[in-house]
């Protein structure tokens, strides 16, 4: 638990920090900014260490009771349901990101046509839930 809150407190500082520090004129802030990095970097890592590898003995004995419920066929099916999550999911950071920079050249041009913009971009975000509706299909089975 330590781990955990050592790690979402570093993030919440970092944003706050950010926030305090967002129009500021600073000496050296490639300096700031890179010590800022290292040290928020090790703490993430360190209470990601420490989360990991803090409560192992009492996960050991709830994992040997639930591992006789599985086998490798749900496990096949769990990896098939997070491949379709996840390539659905690159399919549409792809085709936001062509939409998006082509709708962004066009409501420069014609504010008119944002709406028919959004449109696209949201045939585009489809995919990605399309993806998730078939992950569900797949877990609902096993």
């Amino acid at each position: 638990m330590f781990g955990l809150m050592l790690s979402g407190g570093t993030v919440a500082a970092l944003v706050i920090a950010g926030l305090v520090l967002r129009n500021r004129q600073i000496e050296n802030g490639k300096k700031i900014y890179s010590a800022a990095l290292a040290v928020s970097s090790i703490l993430v890592l360190s209470g990601a260490l420490i989360a990991l590898f803090s409560g192992t003995s009492v996960a050991a004995e709830e994992a040997v009771a639930v591992a006789k419920e599985i086998s490798v066929g749900a496990g096949l099916g769990f990896i098939g349901a997070a491949a379709a999550t996840a390539i659905a999911c690159v399919g549409a950071g792809i085709a936001v990101a062509n939409v998006g920079s082509a709708a962004m050249g066009l409501v420069g041009e014609k504010p008119e046509m944002l709406g028919t913009t959004l449109i696209y971009l949201g045939l585009a975000e489809g995919i990605a839930i399309y993806g998730v509706i078939v992950s569900l299909l797949i877990i609902q089975k096993l």
